[in-house]
């Protein structure tokens, strides 16, 4: 599984990065992004529930 953030359409809310601090940090800029190219197996669960809990559908599975 992988796991793609559109800065563009992220508000920086920090829903993905309180869930699954391992997988999504902050850029730059102030807005999320996924350290992991590929997600941890044992990791998936938790990173589609941020996925789910982004306001603005800025997470994608890719």
């Amino acid at each position: 599984m992988k796991v793609k953030v559109d800065s563009e359409l992220c508000i920086a809310c920090g829903a993905c990065v309180s869930l699954v601090p391992e997988v999504y940090d902050w850029d730059d800029n102030g807005k999320a992004m996924a350290l992991e190219d590929e997600v941890p197996a044992d990791m998936e669960d938790e990173v589609k529930e941020a996925l789910g809990s982004c306001p603005t559908e800025a997470i994608e599975e890719i």
